[in-house]
């Protein structure tokens, strides 16, 4: 390959374009041969790649998609936006989420079979890079999602972006008042209203918004439970009056236990804790991800009931909610 075009090539991810190409001296029957013999790969109009793919993007294909969008468009000012950007900061999305290219810039509106761009402002501080791309940051990127997204999916990227420490209640607040008269800017406020970086899991976040929609009241999250001192366990959600604590179990604390212990070291372990929890006092249930399906209701219902019945009047422990959620690394 030419040396100017292989520089090119990357800057650009291991992308390049037909200018490129002809800025090197290749012709176009020259870049013909080399797409039918396979050397080159054709991602978009006048935009190939070579058949090593692209190195610097680490073969994922939505980067290389969003690439190739912009380099086909030669909008300079344009940046991965909406659900591209949550995908490509790796945030969580929703398995049926469309694949389209989303596009931000300042100063165009255009649309296309395989992208769709946006008009509208952006601010310096609101652009990140990852590479050779431009994207929205985490909380443009997550209010803008939150404006068009189900409230659900909404929040559960919030909240994962905030355990993360990827960006903070407060730039999701700023972000979404810059955004006071756009549409779909009700959606996003409610999203932020919601959010909350303390949920350590999707299912912890899906199960804190039934919990609220059912008309119970907001649980606080990861809270300490100590007595004498000594710490008996961490409950996911508790509701403090009523001495109940709330658990998440999500199949993946089963299948892929923390810190090399087996499925059934994390059972027993499991099962000594709450245990050790009913013994001061408290009251605890156990939600799993089917029950927030038809069989809610009666969940809901057995949670009221409970909350109905005040704690312990004299109490062995102490409660205390943590100011955050703690990720867990192996």
């Amino acid at each position: 390959m030419h040396p100017v075009l292989r520089a090119a090539a990357e800057r650009q991810g291991g992308l390049l374009t037909a200018l490129d190409a002809r800025r090197a001296g290749y012709g176009h029957d020259e870049i013909r041969s080399l797409r039918s013999t396979g050397e080159w790969v054709r991602l978009q109009r006048g935009v190939h790649t070579t058949a090593e793919r692209p190195a610097r993007l680490g073969g994922r294909p939505h980067a290389v998609d969003c690439l190739a969008t912009l380099l086909f468009l030669d909008r300079p000012g344009a940046v991965v936006s909406h659900g591209s950007a949550a995908r490509l900061l790796g945030l969580p999305v929703s398995d049926g989420l469309e694949r389209t290219v989303r596009l931000t810039d300042p100063d165009q509106w255009r649309r296309g079979s395989t992208f769709r761009m946006n008009r509208a402002p952006l601010d310096a501080d609101e652009v990140v890079r990852r590479g050779p791309l431009r994207l929205t940051s985490p909380a443009r990127t997550l209010v803008d999602c939150a404006r068009e997204w189900e409230l659900e999916h909404a929040v559960v990227a919030m909240d994962a972006a905030l355990l993360a420490g990827a960006t903070t209640a407060g730039e999701l607040v700023r972000v979404a008042a810059a955004q006071h008269c756009w549409r779909g800017t009700p959606r996003s406020r409610r999203a932020v209203g919601l959010a909350d970086g303390r949920a350590e899991s999707p299912l912890e976040t899906r199960g804190r918004l039934r919990l609220v929609g059912s008309g119970l009241p907001a649980p606080e999250l990861q809270v300490e439970i100590r007595s004498q001192g000594r710490l008996v366990g961490v409950v996911d959600a508790w509701f403090d009056g009523a001495a109940v604590a709330v658990e998440f179990d999500g199949r993946v604390t089963y299948t892929d236990p923390w810190r090399d212990r087996t499925a059934r070291q994390v059972l027993w372990e499991e099962k000594r804790r709450e245990d050790k929890l009913r013994a001061l006092g408290t009251r605890v249930v156990r939600i799993v991800d089917a029950d927030l399906g038809d069989r809610w209701p009666t969940l809901a219902a057995e949670v009221a009931a409970l909350l109905a019945i005040p704690g312990p009047a004299v109490r062995r422990f102490t409660a205390t909610a943590r100011a955050r959620g703690r990720r867990r690394s192996a």
